[in-house]
């Protein structure tokens, strides 16, 4: 059993942050990279796009990055996906993993020097992935960041189990119509919490087309 943790334990403990600007301040605070965080929205709403631009920002705290594409895999649409982020820019920092489920996923980050930040797009495409699976994955990598991406049904996350990592996540974003819509516990004074624009033009178009519809 662990040791229980005293009032000066809490008090004292430090942690690392990445010390976010602009409009990644805005939107995600000044948050810790580890545990979960989770982006779930509709098919073509721009999570793709903005899992990729955010992978990009975070190389600037990290040594390694991966993104592991199982759903689409190393395809025409992923390399579309790739190049409209800019991705090329990270150089050598990003490697992607092509439809790698749990078990091979789990085997890279056991090695040394392996990415500190992983990208799963998506919960719906991983096979057997359960409340448990997660928590052990959780429990064995305690100190890298995972970022799910999930489909949404409802406004909810989906499958069950993406509503389940949702719960548990520090960081929840919702995207639609090219915007992200943060829920995030790493807000400070300086910011966290405002939405996120991923594509002005198109998120100009989608808004704009909903209030012609409501008149």
């Amino acid at each position: 059993m662990a040791k229980a943790l005293s009032n000066r334990n809490v008090c004292d403990a430090n942690f690392k942050v990445a010390d976010f600007t602009g409009e990644w301040l805005a939107t995600f605070g000044k948050p810790e990279l580890r545990g979960a965080w989770i982006i779930f929205g509709e098919s073509g709403s721009g999570k793709t796009h903005f899992a990729l631009s955010l992978l990009a920002y975070l190389t600037q705290f990290v040594d390694k990055a991966a993104y592991d594409t199982i759903e689409q895999g190393l395809s025409l649409s992923f390399q579309n996906s790739w190049n409209d982020a800019n991705m090329a820019e990270v150089g050598n920092k990003v490697v992607v993993y092509s439809k790698e489920q749990i078990p091979a996923l789990r085997e890279r980050l056991r090695k040394r020097k392996s990415p500190q930040v992983v990208v799963i797009d998506s919960i719906t495409a991983l096979v057997g992935f359960s409340r448990s699976t997660f928590a052990s994955l959780m429990d064995e990598f305690p100190d890298k960041l995972f970022i799910f991406i999930a489909h949404e049904e409802g406004g909810r996350p989906y499958p069950a189990v993406a509503r389940h990592v949702r719960k548990l996540a520090e960081v929840k974003i919702r995207v639609e119509g090219f915007k992200a819509f943060p829920t995030t516990r790493f807000a400070t004074a300086e910011g966290g919490g405002e939405e996120f624009v991923i594509w002005p033009e198109g998120a100009a178009k989608y808004y704009a087309q909903i209030i012609d519809n409501d008149k």
